[in-house]
């Protein structure tokens, strides 16, 4: 297929909400207030691990202002997972809304509602507590070692693996003979790599505003990436029939996996529900990094078994994750380290296990990349490893091995997936060969240069996928408006990502108007069919196939009732520029049609179209990184990164290249700088931007990003997803230059001057 023909998508339009936002009439959720609105203050575990032995809330209580307090004691206790994932959820049911155990410092003790938020934080300090202190799990080595105090030790939770272990998830699955496949080997490599807890820092925190309407039912406007798994979740907990709960999300400043749970719209609604008033609660940004999610941090072995002409013939990962103190996304994230990653090079002989461990830390959860992440740096490290010992070009290596259109991904099939993935577009050879040739590859690989600052070139390559195969599902709902203009209404969510303006070209296109002609309304329960959410790399891919099928099925709607007034029959009627003509010379207009539809026929055109992929067609990238090693100091500067990537086609090219460059900015933070610290009282250290460093304007190298067009037939327009597979490839390309530089290879992130300095000085 050719993107020729297109008249909207595959061009760079600007975002619908782009006016709004720079103006900054976007409404987000801290800018709706309500008349009564109450404000709530969380009250916080000091202690890593601990069971609340008394509790009392009376002078908390009669604080003038103060309309309600909660705790354990007031709520019942239905055990649930605040995952956002589609039901049944894989993640253990091992929550309550408040506990009579803490098991991590910032976990929640009780909650305040009051007239102003100084009344609220008054009522806090007046709450009496005491706790019976326990011993607490702070290193995920430790924590399924026998003796090792138990985390969840609660009756009623369900879906954890072995809560006597601390082990929240377990997986192994694989095909072939690894052992066999190491034996035929003339090299093995074998190493243990270890990745951090990273925090999201998106620039809006969670928060969430509840009210009831003037018929009694429940609303929620809240920062969330799933509005209808927040729904169905609320719904349950609450005890309450779905249809008395309405979910809107507004404008959401970022949530890159963040906000892919329900964090605290089970607060506000049992304040509104107690109180009888609308309550908001907005994390302040030390709340947010005690209480929302952060990426699971791993340990993970990995040994590589290849012959002397480089090809690989097994592969054996072992995942070790922390999860925290709940089990949110415990089983599937930390599996994807290995299900999305150790396709990329096809081996006959895999082997893939993982243990996701309790710990009394802060909770972990989705985050952009979703596992793929912790494997591309361990997999692509490992890679120049082999390329080393075998004496091999990198490039030349992965160039080899990696996975090629036809090829089809044989762990999916271990992991259970029903179809076999065959990869039908793979841009992925492309990919290299471009970024290489834009960095310069073959001109300054291996040249470090003299004196104290040295230079060096690396790459790493990763997939991802585009949904959850079989799982993921999006609606559409397209009206014809009376004057020849559309309404379309969709569940998907729009989190700063730009993918309300993608699904108004993928509609446009369909309908052949332009984009200015679709008005777009996202994410209400009420008023917008199902859609799972934005997560997965889904929106573009899933639901902009359904908004692509209702505008196809608008389309011949329109056709129909055009040759009704016109006395043709549809196949002989042509659409152009909003204008049906017929053979026998007779036009309508599109607004003609639509007048006609409504007062003539008296059907208000109206379509809803379903869209779900049983495949996941991969979407393909490979970064090249040029970096300056200070010898003297350790210091690490990103001098260039080039990224190629194989998304099918852009529907908006701009925005495409936004993505890029914004994950893999996120990508070299992970890489260099980032990392949660913690004491050995499980106290985080730098729960602020001053002391959590982030890549900022002055750190920013040259970016490069080149889009490899592929075209993907079963997605709208060719398109497959583009939003996290860039945020894999900088960190293990980093590293990979800092060794070409320096001849020094890092198993652990971040990669800081300090452990670059050591790495150095044990080399001497």
């Amino acid at each position: 297929m050719s993107t020729k023909n297109l008249q909207v998508v595959n061009t760079s339009l600007p975002k619908v909400d782009g006016i709004s936002l720079v103006t900054g009439s976007a409404r987000y959720v801290d800018d709706f207030t309500m008349p009564g609105m109450l404000y709530a203050k969380i009250l916080t575990s000091p202690h890593p691990h601990a069971r609340i032995t008394s509790i009392n809330v009376e002078r908390a209580r009669a604080v003038p202002g103060v309309h309600a307090v909660l705790t354990y004691k007031d709520l019942k206790p239905i055990r649930h997972t605040k995952a956002g994932q589609s039901y049944p959820e894989p993640s253990p049911y091992d929550r309550v809304i408040l506990d009579n155990k803490v098991r991590f410092i910032g976990d929640r003790v009780a909650v305040v509602a009051a007239e102003t938020l100084r009344i609220a934080e008054e009522a806090l300090q007046l709450i009496e507590i005491e706790f019976e202190v326990l011993p607490a799990i702070l290193d995920l080595e430790k924590a399924m070692q026998p003796g090792a105090p138990i985390i969840h030790d609660e009756q009623d939770a369900s879906g954890i693996y072995d809560a006597s272990r601390n082990l929240a998830a377990h997986k192994a699955v694989g095909y072939g003979d690894v052992e066999q496949g190491f034996k035929e080997a003339d090299l093995i490599i074998e190493n243990t790599y270890h990745t951090q807890r990273q925090k999201h820092c998106a620039l809006e925190t969670h928060g969430s505003l509840a009210y009831l309407d003037e018929n009694g039912r429940l609303v929620v406007i809240t920062s969330t990436q799933v509005p209808f798994h927040t729904r169905r979740q609320l719904a349950y907990i609450l005890e309450m029939p779905m249809s008395q709960i309405r979910v809107i999300k507004p404008r959401i400043g970022g949530g890159f996996g963040n906000k892919q749970g329900t964090f605290m719209e089970d607060l506000v609604c049992v304040l509104t529900l107690r109180t009888r008033r609308p309550v908001k609660l907005i994390f302040n940004r030390a709340e947010e990094f005690h209480q929302g999610y952060m990426r699971h941090p791993a340990l993970i072995r990995l040994k590589t078994g290849v012959k002397k002409d480089g090809t690989i013939v097994a592969q054996q990962m072992s995942v070790l994750a922390d999860t925290g103190a709940y089990g949110d996304h415990a089983l599937t994230l930390p599996t994807s380290a290995g299900r999305k990653i150790l396709p990329l090079y096809p081996v006959d002989h895999v082997q893939f296990e993982c243990h996701t461990v309790y710990t009394n830390l802060p909770v972990c959860g989705a985050f952009r990349g979703y596992g793929a992440t912790k494997g591309t740096f361990v997999v692509e490290s490992q890679m120049d490893e082999i390329a080393r010992a075998l004496n091999m070009d990198p490039l030349e290596l992965r160039l080899k091995n990696c996975i090629k259109q036809g090829n089809v991904d044989r762990l999916a099939a271990a992991f259970g997936e029903k179809i076999p993935r065959v990869m039908h577009t793979c841009g992925l050879t492309e990919c290299m060969q471009r970024g290489a040739e834009a960095i310069g590859w073959r001109e300054k690989h291996g040249k470090p240069g003299n004196g104290v600052v040295k230079r060096g070139i690396g790459m790493a390559c990763s997939m991802q996928g585009s949904g959850i195969a079989g799982v993921d599902w999006g609606a559409a709902t397209l009206k014809l408006n009376d004057d020849g203009t559309f309404s379309l209404f969709v569940g998907a969510t729009d989190l700063g990502t730009g993918s309300d303006t993608v699904l108004v070209q993928i509609a446009a296109e369909a309908l052949g108007v332009p984009p200015e002609a679709i008005s777009i309304l996202s994410s209400d329960t009420d008023l917008t069919p199902f859609d799972v959410g934005a997560y997965a790399s889904s929106t573009t891919y899933v639901s902009g196939g359904a908004v692509k099928k209702a505008a196809e099925q608008m389309l011949t709607a329109i056709l129909a009732i055009a040759a009704n007034m016109s006395g043709e029959e549809p196949t002989n009627l042509n659409y152009h520029n909003r204008q049906i003509i017929a053979q026998n010379g007779k036009s309508v207009s599109l607004r003609e049609v639509a007048l006609y539809s409504v007062y003539e026929t008296k059907e208000q055109l109206t379509i809803t179209a379903s869209n779900t992929s049983h495949i996941s067609p991969p979407p393909f990238a490979a970064s090249f990184a040029e970096v300056e090693v200070d010898t003297e100091t350790g210091q690490v500067k990103v001098v260039k990164l080039v990224t190629a990537v194989d998304c099918g086609v852009a529907i908006n090219r701009q925005l495409a290249e936004g993505q890029v460059e914004g994950a893999v900015t996120q990508g070299m933070g992970y890489a260099l700088f980032e990392e949660m610290a913690f004491d050995d009282q499980g106290r985080l250290l730098n729960p602020n931007f001053a002391d959590y460093k982030l890549f900022n304007a002055f750190d920013m190298p040259q970016l490069e990003t080149i889009l490899v067009e592929t075209y993907e037939e079963s997605g709208p327009y060719g398109a497959k997803s583009i939003g996290e597979v860039p945020i894999n490839t900088p960190a293990p390309a980093i590293a990979n230059a800092i060794y070409d530089a320096i001849g020094v290879r890092l198993f652990d992130l971040p990669m800081t001057a300090e452990k670059v300095l050591t790495a150095l000085k044990k080399r001497k």
